[in-house]
């Protein structure tokens, strides 16, 4: 990944400008309505003049400038205040890619510590001696703890930034991996259930962070693919908790004692993998890069705190229709995938008996390739900015991808299984990324950790939900009633894909289109809702 013309390093780490010198960015105020003065009605692309001082033609900007200052006072003093310091250099840093890759990292290790109780069920119930909904609580501990908590972490992340909620996120994953490690005991369920809920309370504090970090760190032709990244690492822990535990903690339900030996072995490599990732989050981890990578994080810097309140965008985000449509498609989506995960081993046990570890190697096919359609979703984004577009397209061979699962999950054949699982995993986990940044683009400048909060905790909700529903008609009835009513509900989730309508505001002001830097919200009723901050012609101003 990289940008055009940016400087891959910070200044002291040798990076030189590609392009030769940096690229200058005149930052526009948030009162410079599509560059014109205050007041003023555009009426033509010729009548918007923007508000740049006349030394800053020398930088390149291509805008015009007010060759005599005296004749507009009000233009004079808002230059006074505005221009100065306000030329921004744009550069990508090296110090991204650490940034993303640690990030990922301890993201893994929270996914596999959800799913590790999941894929071991028949286990679990054997050794704690407890029921079936006992240890599908495990896994739901995550969804459930995440909706109260999304409100504070997101206002946390809003207000004290990347660092401090990446050391909570890391540092609760380690704390929960070690208590863990104490319940290793038959009749220490409640305390292997507390630890599951410390380590859930840090995904409160991770989920929300991939758009946040690509946004912060990365150029504008690699940020979808930065966010495909950051997810990914949660994509692969899943994956890897579908594969491990089954190996590390084989079925033996004739030595209880050998399987308490097992537990405790996989509880204490976790721990101490969590440990070294915290260290790392302490020691390297940086809240954000000196120079801003894109536009429209340059933009965002003159935004003043004092305009800013966490409140007013939660309310502006939910006054935004769009978002609000793709809010609830999003969780039904995502919320799917979180019950099929949870009940996999289930419903694979319901038709091929003593498959566990068959089980767990699907369970790892299906996010692989979702992995795979992550990336490659990412990559697409970055290169043709078709957000809806793909979102709705991916959206539509997941519902199919889901109806050929369900009618062949019975076929007598696990490579069949292992097919159409992969299939459904490809598109089901690469539609994850594409929400975020869908998200990222038709809310923009609201804050990403806010949109993405709330997009999880919707996910969370209908996760819930969807498993209850989904394990009751599983073992009420067989796997493919729990999965008819999973497709059904994605089947309007399309529909409500396809009633988004696509504003890609952020996108607009990395390409040079001025977009107000203030939280505005999106009237979709009015098809032209954001001529009021959108300038319609990139030549009317640059920013």
């Amino acid at each position: 990944m990289g940008g055009e013309g940016a400087d891959m390093g910070e200044p002291g780490e040798g990076g030189e400008e590609s392009g030769g010198e940096p690229l200058k960015v005149a930052v526009v105020h948030p009162f410079q309505q599509n560059g014109c003065l205050p007041g003023k009605e555009i009426e033509h692309s010729s009548c918007s003049t923007p508000l740049v001082a006349e030394s800053d033609v020398e930088l390149g900007s291509g805008v015009p400038s007010f060759p005599n200052l005296e004749e507009h006072p009000e233009v004079e003093a808002m230059l006074s205040s505005s221009t100065s310091g306000s030329k921004l250099t744009t550069r990508l840093s090296k110090r991204r890619l650490v940034v993303l890759a640690i990030f990922s990292l301890y993201s893994l290790v929270n996914a596999f510590q959800w799913i590790q109780y999941s894929i071991l069920t028949t286990i679990f119930i054997e050794y704690y001696n407890v029921s079936t909904s006992q240890i599908d609580w495990l896994s739901m501990a995550y969804m459930v703890t995440y909706i109260p908590l999304i409100f504070p972490a997101t206002w946390l992340l809003d207000i004290r930034g990347l660092r401090l909620t990446a050391l909570l996120g890391s540092g609760l994953n380690c704390l929960g991996a070690w208590i863990k490690c104490a319940s290793v005991q038959r009749n220490l369920y409640p305390v292997t259930l507390l630890a599951q809920i410390v380590c859930s309370v840090a995904q409160v504090f991770i989920l929300g962070l991939p758009s946040r970090i690509a946004s912060v760190w990365f150029g504008p032709k690699e940020v979808s693919t930065a966010c495909a990244v950051a997810v990914l690492g949660n994509q692969l822990g899943t994956a890897i908790g579908f594969l491990l535990p089954p190996v590390l903690v084989p079925n033996t339900a004739d030595d209880m004692d050998l399987m308490g030996y097992n537990i405790r072995n996989m509880f204490y490599g976790t721990a101490a993998i969590s440990t070294f990732l915290f260290i790392l989050v302490a020691f390297v981890f940086k809240e954000k890069p000196k120079y801003p990578p894109s536009q429209s994080q340059a933009v965002l810097l003159n935004v003043s705190t004092e305009d800013h309140s966490y409140i007013k965008s939660i309310v502006n985000l939910f006054k935004n229709v769009p978002f609000v449509l793709l809010l609830i498609s999003y969780g039904i989506m995502t919320g799917a995938f979180y019950s099929v995960s949870t009940l996999l081993n289930q419903m694979i046990d319901s038709h091929y008996k003593g498959e566990e570890v068959n089980a767990g190697r699907i369970g790892l096919t299906l996010v692989v390739a979702g992995m795979v359609g992550s990336v490659i979703c990412g990559l697409w984004l970055d290169r043709t900015k078709t957000y809806k577009q793909t979102t709705l397209i991916v959206y539509i061979l997941s519902f199919v991808g889901m109806i050929v699962f369900t009618f062949t999950l019975d076929c007598g054949h696990l490579i069949v299984v292992f097919v159409t699982g992969g299939a459904l995993g490809f598109f089901m986990t690469g539609y994850l990324p594409l929400g975020f940044e869908f998200a990222v683009e038709i809310t923009y400048p609201e804050p990403e950790g806010t949109s993405s909060g709330l997009l999880n905790a919707s996910a969370q909700i209908f996760g819930i939900i969807f498993t209850l529903i989904q394990g009751k008609l599983t073992t009420d009835y067989n796997p493919r009633a729990g999965n008819i009513f999973l497709f059904v509900w994605m089947f309007i989730g399309i529909i409500l894909t396809a009633l988004i309508k696509s504003d890609l505001r952020r996108h607009n002001v990395n390409s040079g289109i001025n977009v107000d830097a203030k939280s505005t919200p999106v009237d979709s009723n009015t098809e032209d809702g954001l001529n009021k901050i959108v300038s319609k012609s990139p030549s009317e101003t640059k920013i």
